[in-house]
């Protein structure tokens, strides 16, 4: 199937992938006089008094935005905000079918970092919480900082801590069957925005000690003024014996690579650079840093991408709904790391002992088990460390 030509012509049939639905009967006098006026006034006047009954009294509890203002929109880059509507329309469905959450498209036709941060906290009384999608970096990063600190919902940036977290659950796997401890492993990542950087930070959190950032110009060290200040920030953390060089230079001996940067920017030579059963996440799409094949020739050990064309498909669209769901259903004020890393581990242990292999790290986008177990992580995590609002 060429699923491009197909899936525009089940678009112009769809004529959009959501629709709101009411889900009380208003085909009555009676029915119509407690769904609206005059019984709808007793609800309005109760959350007036105590704008938390908003949780409880409407549907805000299960509500979430997909908002996005177009910059960076799969890999199609900065296409606006109604071009973006496609994907933020099927972020939705996803939230519905492997969540239960109610999410709705809002794309922003600016890229005004104030102006984005106002619209969405304007907004933020209609929603249980907030989910950030295709937004360009450095931007993004201040836009999620800002909202984080200044709303008290979940706000959550999906191309950020949604890919950092499901990397972190195949590496978990990946390093049980290559019997390599995360405290002593050499990871690289290649591609220093959004997602790269929030892995790395998010795999330090996790106990790896050794890091190395690679972006364009190669080695990403602390001190380079040439790289934006979200890179120079990273740099603090990563690369402690300050290497220089190429991205050739960094996998010299490396554990594990993770790219999410460009495709064929990784050789066989590269690869067999790497330290004994070397584990590759190549999730550049469509074309991943080095073909699996290619990755296998030249003696990886396990390999998974961005793509469902090959196995260990990295997909962050097994955490972002059980995430929410499980952050909505204790009414948490924030997503924090505790809540991250329960998601992660979460999704590892739905990959049986039994079942482990090279070709299954992670399990399926569509296999349920898993969004139940992150939305159970998660919900127990925000208990844990004191974010819920439910007594």
């Amino acid at each position: 199937m060429n699923y491009r030509e197909e899936s525009l012509k089940k678009h112009a049939e769809w004529k959009g992938k959501i629709e709101i639905k009411a889900r009380v009967p208003v085909d009555s006098r009676e029915n119509l006089s407690l769904a609206y006026t005059p019984g709808v006034a007793e609800p309005c006047l109760a959350i007036h008094e105590n704008v938390e009954k908003s949780f409880e009294l409407t549907r805000r509890w299960n509500t979430v935005p997909v908002i996005t203002d177009g910059t960076a929109v799969l890999g199609l880059g900065d296409i606006g905000p109604e071009a973006g509507m496609p994907v933020m329309e099927g972020k939705c469905a996803l939230f519905q079918a492997f969540g239960g959450v109610d999410a709705y498209p809002l794309c922003i036709k600016s890229k005004d970092t104030e102006e984005i941060i106002r619209t969405v906290k304007l907004l933020s009384g209609s929603f249980g919480g907030v989910n950030l999608e295709d937004i360009s970096a450095p931007r993004c990063f201040e836009i999620e900082t800002r909202l984080k600190q200044e709303l008290d919902i979940p706000v959550f940036h999906d191309d950020q801590h949604g890919t950092a977290i499901v990397t972190a659950a195949a590496l978990l796997n990946a390093l049980k069957l290559a019997d390599k401890q995360i405290g002593e492993i050499k990871v690289v990542i290649n591609g220093a925005g959004a997602a790269g950087i929030a892995i790395g930070k998010f795999l330090l959190s996790m106990g790896v000690k050794h890091v190395i950032m690679c972006a364009s110009r190669g080695i990403i060290c602390e001190g380079d003024t040439r790289v934006n200040p979200a890179q120079q920030e990273i740099a603090k953390v990563t690369n402690r014996e300050h290497l220089t060089g190429t991205l050739a230079d960094a996998m010299k001996g490396a554990d594990v690579f993770i790219g999410v940067s460009v495709a064929n920017c990784v050789t066989k030579d590269m690869v067999r650079s790497m330290a004994e059963n070397p584990i590759l996440f190549t999730c550049a799409n469509p074309v991943p840093e080095i073909l699996p094949e290619d990755a296998k020739d030249a003696g990886a050990f396990i390999v998974g991408t961005g793509s469902s064309q090959y196995p260990n498909q990295i997909n962050n669209v097994l955490v972002f709904p059980g995430l929410f769901r499980g952050a909505l259903d204790v009414r948490a004020s924030t997503v924090n790391t505790e809540m991250m890393t329960a998601a992660a581990k979460g999704i590892a242990s739905c990959v049986s002992d039994e079942e482990l292999s090279k070709d299954y790290i992670l399990p399926y986008a569509y296999d349920l088990r898993a969004h139940e177990a992150v939305a159970k992580a998660v919900a127990q995590a925000a208990v844990k460390s004191g974010v819920s609002k439910l007594k």
